[in-house]
């Protein structure tokens, strides 16, 4: 039903990956809410001036600030469509974001300024009444804010705005509040106990709490989100399955807005393998990504050696030793770009290791208790060990 909607504003709607697409479908959804919102408002601001209810009163500001939101966010969606320029070579998507945080602190400050609202009508109450009318209204109101969170969510999966999921998130608290409102006007009429004040602080906390949950929602990703791992498990499921890759790693996913992602990674290719032939399928992996996905992908190719037995023995008493260690240190540990350097009177094995961020155990603790290990095997080889971090939610 609520694409049904969406097609009458964007015929083309199912086309999303197109920006051009995108952002009609953000737009048409952004109008929708700013009528609504503006609608719900004014009856609301009326029946409150007309009953002296402070909390329904609230209640239409903060329907208020939602149009407001979803003017912000239009603005936000126009100036993010903007193809990328010598100033901004990435373009300009994040802006999306920015305009969502603007949005979030907005909401936080007036939430704030009707709680206090609140307490001083907790101490000089006013008498209100309700009607009927207030009642149908609070309830009509109630179901198109359901409506409006279910159409936002609908519109934000199918273009991927987690501004627009944000918003939903936004309208889904707007009933929780509505309904306290609601239920207290219910009290009031019938059992004559005021509690329109109490009624605005809750209603403040919830403009405040949802405001708070927005600014956390709309930093992340402008403070460098990690990807799902939906994402990580895609990209690199598709990376192995072209014949010639053995593996890959240290995967680097940068996001510069919702259609914007730029991906860096290694991937291991036999080292006996003519380079040419490698090289070719690493270019194919490449433009493959572009076309088929629209992220820009650079990969960094890492021979390795796969037909020397002594190198394999080793390679797999390693990642044992490696996977011993991940057990005593109570984490989860994976090893790459494994290298036998041989000398006269010693052995190099050479590789990295990634660690997670929540790992409790230091990098030097780590290599210690590995190059312990490797000694056991024999007193010629010496471990080289490189610590780094997954910049993913997965390590492979």
């Amino acid at each position: 039903m609520n694409l049904r909607l969406l097609s009458l504003f964007v015929r083309d709607y199912k086309n999303a990956a197109d920006p051009r697409v995108r952002e009609k479908c953000a737009s048409a959804a952004g109008i929708v809410g700013i009528v609504s919102n503006i609608f719900l408002s004014i009856i609301k601001i009326i029946i409150g001036v007309v009953t002296k209810s402070i909390s329904i009163t609230a209640d239409a500001v903060n329907n208020l600030t939602d149009a407001g939101s979803s003017i912000i966010t239009l603005i936000g969606f126009k100036l993010a469509g903007k193809p990328a320029d010598a100033k901004h070579p990435y373009g300009h998507q994040r802006i999306e974001y920015i305009t969502g945080l603007i949005v979030s602190m907005v909401i936080t400050i007036l939430g704030v300024q009707f709680f206090l609202n609140s307490v001083e009508s907790l101490f000089d109450p006013v008498e209100t009444v309700y009607s009927n009318v207030t009642f149908v209204i609070l309830a009509l109101s109630i179901i198109i804010k359901l409506w409006q969170s279910r159409f936002y969510i609908t519109v934000g999966k199918h273009i991927d705005s987690t501004t627009l999921i944000a918003t939903a998130s936004d309208s889904r608290n707007d009933v929780l509040s509505t309904a306290a409102v609601l239920v207290g006007a219910v009290i009031s009429r019938f059992t004559n106990v005021n509690l329109d004040g109490w009624l605005g602080c809750a209603v403040a906390g919830f403009i405040i709490f949802s405001g708070i949950n927005l600014i956390i929602e709309t930093s992340n990703p402008l403070l460098g989100l990690a990807p799902s791992p939906e994402l990580i498990k895609s990209i690199g499921d598709k990376i192995l399955s072209y014949d010639g890759i053995l593996g890959y790693h240290d995967l680097v996913v940068h996001n510069y807005g919702p259609d914007r992602c730029f991906v860096s990674v290694h991937a291991e290719v036999s080292a006996e393998q003519n380079i040419l032939v490698s090289h070719d399928i690493i270019d194919n992996i490449e433009l493959d990504f572009l076309h088929e996905t629209g992220m820009h992908v650079v990969i960094h190719l890492d021979p390795v050696v796969t037909n020397d037995e002594e190198i394999n023995e080793l390679h797999s008493e390693v990642l044992e030793i490696i996977a011993a260690v991940a057990k005593e240190a109570e984490t989860s540990l994976s090893m790459h770009d494994f290298r036998v350097v041989k000398g006269h009177t010693h052995t190099n094995l050479v590789f990295d290791i990634t660690v997670p961020f929540d790992c409790q155990v230091s990098d030097k603790s780590l290599r210690s208790m590995i190059e312990s290990k490797v000694k056991q095997l024999s007193d010629t080889y010496f471990a080289v060990i490189t610590c780094d971090r997954s910049y993913v939610s997965t390590t492979e």
